[in-house]
């Protein structure tokens, strides 16, 4: 949204609740209009006072009855609202921003009359909310649908003539080293002779992290006593709250059963990532599901890191194999429903090879860093995908016809 022209898009959100997302809106400067539905609803049996919390999960099984009543009611309060919303509005496009905002959008679009554009970020459903997602997609409100990857676009092989793909992007300039200030091996208490092999997101099972951990402790069973002392696996992250179990807890007592987690350190939440991704020597995204397109990927690569990635999901459209990084095999399918792998010890060996590899080879990982930097800045730039995704905003909202959405426009919001 940063980098979509206000004088062509009106930029009108509606979030659940307030937060930190509406917050980093308001300070940035990005949106026009700012709205809050608290009857959105995130998960089925959340309280309706606050958001999921882990231990809501144990709630006992009437009063999961009817939090889950009482939300489908949220839910239809949230379409209703939401519909007199975009008339009162006179909006010309709902723009859908994720899983849920797809759902909710594909029946706004039903209720309003106003079109949708789905931004797709996923690559699987559920199989029992499958058919209506298909539905959803192939129905006249929703008129355009833009996938981040190609992978997500395979999702959509019933309404092909929709889909775009545009690739995620972020700003070049934000995500650079020059611009930073690192505060990792502060942090840690080493120096620069240290290798840090890095990785932030969310801390969830079919992120890979219970494979990271445990190639760190191959790795470090192959290198030397001194090689040892000078290599650190850290991770920026945490489980949310509304998933379980704490994952962040299993991988910190798998590291403590291998005897690894001096080497090892899981640092928690950081608002900022940056900071610490300038201190990394490798980026390392260990996803075992077919990943969209990972911004961590992106984000690594613009700070001049090279990246470890699985080979699932449309990593391989953001990292070219020995050139910026290294892409490792994972095995059969990754996952499945957006589960994890079921063979976890897949690829394990592989990216235990390459740790041992990339700490032992620092001209490598200046190099494909510097390769990675250029990248970014050629294909994945704010500006050049905002202007993408602003021709198929227009399209969508029946101001313009098809192209590659790289000329200028000119349209009404």
């Amino acid at each position: 949204m940063k980098f979509l022209d206000p004088a062509v898009v009106h930029r009108a959100v509606v979030l659940p609740r307030p937060g930190v997302i509406g917050e980093l809106y308001a300070k940035g400067g990005v949106v026009d209009d700012l709205f809050f539905e608290q009857n959105l609803v995130e998960n089925p049996i959340e309280p309706w006072d606050r958001p999921m919390q882990r231990e809501d999960f144990d709630a006992a099984m009437p009063l999961k009855g009817v939090r889950l009543v009482g939300n489908v009611v949220r839910g239809a309060r949230a379409i209703a609202r939401l519909t007199a919303l975009a008339r009162r509005g006179r909006y010309d496009l709902l723009y859908c921003n994720g899983t849920n905002a797809d759902f909710a959008g594909g029946a706004l679009a039903r209720t309003s009359g106003v079109p949708a554009l789905w931004h797709v970020r996923y690559t699987s459903i559920q199989p029992v909310l499958a058919p209506l997602h298909d539905r959803l997609a192939a129905s006249r409100g929703v008129r355009r649908i833009i996938c981040v990857s190609r992978a997500a676009a395979a999702l959509f092989p019933h309404c092909p003539e929709k889909v775009s793909v545009i690739h995620n992007a972020l700003d070049v300039d934000e995500f650079n080293t020059a611009h930073v200030r690192p505060s990792l091996r502060a942090e840690l208490g080493v120096g620069p002779e240290v290798t840090i092999f890095g990785s932030q997101g969310r801390i969830l099972r079919r992120k890979g992290y219970i494979e990271m951990v445990r190639a760190a402790g191959l790795a470090l069973s192959t290198l030397s006593a001194a090689e040892r002392e000078r290599v650190r696996f850290v991770v920026i992250g945490d489980t949310p709250q509304d998933f379980r179990p704490d994952h962040v807890a299993e991988c910190r007592a798998l590291a403590e059963s291998l005897g690894i987690s001096k080497s090892v350190h899981f640092l928690g939440f950081r608002e900022d990532v940056k900071p610490y991704v300038a201190d990394f020597d490798v980026a390392v995204v260990p996803s075992v599901y077919p990943d969209p397109l990972p911004r961590a990927v992106i984000e690594s690569m613009a700070m001049g890191k090279p990246v470890i990635a699985f080979d699932v999901g449309g990593v391989a459209e953001m990292l070219a194999d020995g050139v910026t990084g290294t892409l490792v095999h994972l095995g059969e399918a990754g996952a499945e429903n957006g589960h994890a792998t079921k063979h976890p010890d897949r690829g394990v060996q592989g990216l235990a090879n390459q740790f041992v590899r990339y700490a032992r080879d620092p001209g490598l990982r200046l190099e494909q860093g510097r390769v990675a930097r250029m990248r970014i800045e050629k294909e994945f730039s704010g500006e050049r995908q905002a202007m993408k995704i602003q021709h198929e905003i227009l399209r969508a909202a029946g101001f313009v016809e098809g192209g590659e959405g790289n000329e200028e426009l000119e349209a009404a919001p």
